[in-house]
C-alpha cells in the first residue's frame, strides 16, 4: 500500500510541479529587462527626446577625442612612429568617411605599425608593394591621406566594406588570415 501512495503522489506531484515551474519562468521571461533575475543580457537601446524649438545644445567632441586617443593609445603601446599621427588618421578619415580603425590596423597588419615597412618609403600599409615595386611617400601624412582616399574610394564605395571584402582585392592571393587578423584588431580598438 505504501509503495502504490508513493507512486501516485510522485505521478501527481510531478507534472504539477513542472506546470508551476513553467508559469514561474514564463512570468520571469516576460519581467526579465526590469527583474535583476535576467538570465540574458539586454540590448543596448539608444533613446533620444526631440528637443524643444527653442532649446539650444551644444555638442563636444567626446567621441572624436575618444577616438583619437585609443588610435594613440595602440600606436604607442606598439612603439610605432604613427602614434603622433592618430589625430591626422581620424580627421583623415572623417574627411573621406571611412572607419577610423581601418588605416592603422591594416598598417600593423601589413608592416607591424611601420617596424617592417621598406626603408625611407613611410609605406606602412603595404599599397602598392608587390614584386620589386615599392610605392614610397615623402611623410607619414601624405600616406595616410593617400591610403585613407584610395581606401575610401576604390573600397568602401565600391561595395568592399568588411576585412574579407577588402581582402579580395588588397592582398587577393591571401588565404583569409589577412581579414581575420585585420577584424580583430578592429574589434579590439572599438570604443
Amino acid at each position: 500500500m505504501r509503495k502504490i501512495l508513493i507512486s501516485a503522489c510522485f505521478f501527481f506531484l510531478t507534472p504539477a510541479l513542472l506546470i508551476v515551474s513553467i508559469l514561474f519562468f514564463g512570468y520571469l521571461s516576460s519581467y526579465s529587462e526590469r527583474s535583476f533575475l535576467s538570465f540574458q543580457k539586454s540590448p543596448k537601446v539608444a533613446y533620444a527626446a526631440v528637443p524643444n524649438s527653442n532649446q539650444a545644445y551644444l555638442l563636444d567632441n567626446a567621441e572624436k577625442d575618444a577616438r583619437v586617443e585609443r588610435i594613440r593609445d595602440f600606436l604607442t603601446k606598439y612603439d610605432s612612429d604613427l602614434a603622433p599621427y592618430a589625430e591626422f588618421i581620424v580627421e583623415t578619415a572623417d574627411k573621406y568617411s571611412l572607419d577610423w580603425r581601418l588605416v592603422p590596423v591594416i598598417a600593423m597588419q601589413e608592416s607591424t605599425l611601420c617596424k617592417k615597412a621598406p626603408k625611407d618609403s613611410f609605406n606602412c600599409w603595404g599599397f602598392g608593394i608587390y614584386g620589386k615595386k615599392v610605392t614610397k611617400f615623402s611623410n607619414y601624412k601624405e600616406a595616410i591621406e593617400t591610403v585613407t582616399k584610395t581606401l575610401a574610394k576604390n573600397y568602401i564605395d565600391q561595395g568592399l566594406v568588411e576585412p574579407d571584402e577588402i581582402m579580395s582585392k588588397y592582398t587577393p592571393s591571401n588565404d583569409g588570415t589577412w581579414a581575420k587578423n585585420v577584424a580583430s584588431l578592429m574589434n579590439g580598438l572599438q570604443i
